[in-house]
Order: C-alpha cells, then sequence, then structure tokens
C-alpha cells in the first residue's frame, strides 16, 4: 500500500476535546467586585449598625426573662448521711422541701427545668448505648446488641436498651403557693419529630426496672414510648455537660414576693459522679430563655466593625494610597541600596 492511500484513511483516534460551551471554558458573567476603600469602610459601618442594635435589643430581651435556679443536692441530704448510700438505700424518706421567693412577677407560661452539671451525656459509648431501630419498631425488640451493658435481663430485651434510657433522670417536683397545689402540665414538652418519628406508638416498655448505675426512673409499660415525654426528653443527649431539660409548665401567673413550697423526690444519683442538681423555673421572651451571649455576641461583632471601618478612615486621611497603582508591587519596588 501507497503511503497516499495510507494517509487518505480516516483516524480512528477519537478527539478528546470538551464540547464547546461557555460553563467548560469558563466564559460565565460573573460579578468581580473590587474591594476600594470606600466599599469596605461601607460594609463595616453598615454590619455595625445593623448588629448593634439587634444585639441591644436581644439584651434587652434576655433581661426581661425572670429566672429562679435553686441548687437542692447538698440540702436534700442529710449532714450526718453518706450521700451515695443515702439515694441509694430504698428504706430512707428522700424527700426534701424547699422555700423559692418570686423576685418578679412571672406571667405564665412559667417553664420548669431540671439541671444537671458534670453529667457527660456527650461521651461516645453513652451516645451510643441505644438501639434506635427498637424505639421504633415491636418488631425490632431483640436488636439490643448497641445496648450493652443494659441490654437484656435474664434473656429478656430491656425495652428501651442502653444506658441512655437506663440513666433517666426520676427526680419529681410538686408546687404549691398558699397551701393551693399549682398543676404541672406535662404535655408536649418533647419534640414532634420524636413523639411521631423516632418513638413507636405501638413500642411498649418491657423488663424496664429500677437501675444500679445512675437513674432509677421506672416507665408504665400501659403507655406507649411515644407517649412518655419524660423519656423523649431525657434520650435527646445534651452536647455539653452541664444542661438544661424540659419538666413542664405552670400554667398560671406567679406574683412578685410569692412564696412557692416545693417538694421534691431526690432520687437521681448524681452524687456517684459529683453532679449537681438544680431546679430552674423561668418565663421566655421572643429570643427564648435567659441568654446574654447572643445580644453580647452581636454587639460585640458589631462594635469590632465599627472600630475598623474608623480605623480605615484615618488610615486613608493620613496616608492615602492610590488604587492599582502597581508601584506597589513588590516586584516592581527598588531593592534597598539602589
Amino acid at each position: 500500500m501507497s503511503s497516499g492511500e495510507g494517509s487518505s484513511q480516516p483516524s480512528s483516534k477519537k478527539s478528546r476535546q470538551p464540547k464547546y460551551s461557555r460553563f467548560t471554558q469558563q466564559e460565565l458573567p460573573a460579578c468581580k467586585p473590587i474591594l476600594t476603600p470606600g466599599l469596605v469602610v461601607t460594609t463595616f459601618i453598615l454590619v455595625g449598625v445593623i448588629f448593634i442594635p439587634i444585639g441591644l435589643l436581644s439584651l434587652s430581651a434576655s433581661e426581661r426573662v425572670v429566672e429562679i435556679v435553686d441548687r437542692y443536692d447538698e440540702d436534700c441530704i442529710p449532714s450526718d448521711q453518706e450521700k451515695t448510700a443515702f439515694i441509694q438505700s430504698d428504706k430512707t424518706n428522700k424527700t426534701c422541701v424547699r422555700s423559692l421567693t418570686v423576685p418578679k412577677k412571672m406571667q405564665h407560661p412559667v417553664y420548669i427545668y431540671y439541671q444537671l452539671d458534670n453529667f457527660y451525656q456527650n461521651h461516645r459509648r453513652y451516645v451510643k448505648s441505644r438501639s434506635d431501630k427498637q424505639l421504633r419498631n415491636p418488631e425490632n425488640e431483640d436488636l439490643t446488641s448497641p445496648c450493652e451493658p443494659e441490654a437484656r435481663i435474664d434473656n429478656k430485651p430491656i425495652v428501651p436498651c442502653g444506658l441512655v434510657a437506663w440513666s433517666l433522670f426520676n427526680d419529681t417536683y410538686g408546687f404549691s403557693v398558699r397551701g393551693m397545689n399549682l398543676s404541672v402540665n406535662k404535655k408536649d414538652i418533647a419534640w414532634d419529630s420524636d413523639k411521631n418519628y423516632k418513638f413507636g406508638s405501638k413500642v411498649y416498655p418491657k423488663n424496664f426496672q429500677q437501675g444500679s448505675l445512675i437513674g432509677g426512673g421506672k416507665l408504665d409499660e400501659k403507655i406507649p414510648l411515644s407517649e412518655q415525654e419524660d423519656l423523649l426528653v431525657w434520650m435527646r443527649t445534651a452536647a455539653l455537660p452541664s444542661f438544661r431539660k424540659l419538666y413542664g409548665r405552670i400554667e398560671q401567673d406567679l406574683e412578685a414576693n410569692e412564696k412557692i413550697t416545693v417538694v421534691i423526690q431526690n432520687n437521681y444519683n448524681a452524687y456517684a459522679f459529683g453532679g449537681k442538681k438544680k431546679l430552674v423555673l423561668s418565663t421566655t421572651t421572643w429570643i427564648g430563655g435567659k441568654n446574654n451571649f447572643l445580644g453580647l455576641g452581636y454587639i460585640t461583632i458589631g462594635g469590632l466593625c465599627l472600630f475598623n471601618a474608623t480605623t480605615f478612615i484615618v488610615m486613608y486621611l493620613i496616608k492615602p494610597r492610590p488604587c492599582g497603582d502597581p508601584s506597589y508591587l513588590s516586584w516592581n519596588r527598588n531593592p534597598p541600596g539602589n
């Protein structure tokens, strides 16, 4: 075959050149702002002007929250008793009566929280000690392998199993004012997603007895898990070692200087790990509970932006620098000594 015939045959290799488009060739329109001094200063001033009023409003809302915090774990143990032995004994009377004074009028609803300190619900082994499949479907009650060491009793599955459920908080609180009992509403204290999806309406507690680790809470075996909201609140583990969880709501106003009598059943063994227990009564505003951090954060960021804007203005006035001057590039500067 001659060279001419060979050159006339089409090439068998396919081209790897991509199909042309504005996207592959990076020809799409784009915004390329030039950070001029005026734009930078204006941006800083705008952020400061917006953030500082938001911070002040947040602080004002937080200051309007009325909050009562009472630590009771030490005062509810007789001074002549060893704490852990007292709380673990079934023969001791663990009833404790506390008196709280309302500092300002508390408009309903008044939220009741229990607070635990030095309790690491975020520990890896603790968080993993649960069976979400078991909590959703009654057919999965034997899926207890992730729940060790609280998985089975007498070779029967514990429902709900695992350390998270087994350490359920079980202190109880009763409230009265001027000799009249205050009812505590414990409906809708858990997340709707937990009640409707994470915990099954046909899953009932089984073999869930008094624990020997931390808690000692019991569950009603005639009520499905999705309706036992104390458990649902507890099972949503906290990210920090000091946390509050919702216990219920008081649906009536509390007047200033009123004396609230609280009857506490001090059952929860926080003494074994050096924990602290607190009872919290709190109102809310549009920002939620008492929290100064958010307001201080907004004010701090806004103040820094205004400070930066002022600094840039002063620098620009004292020593202005023309934009786009190539003489300021490092390779255009004369070396020392020339």
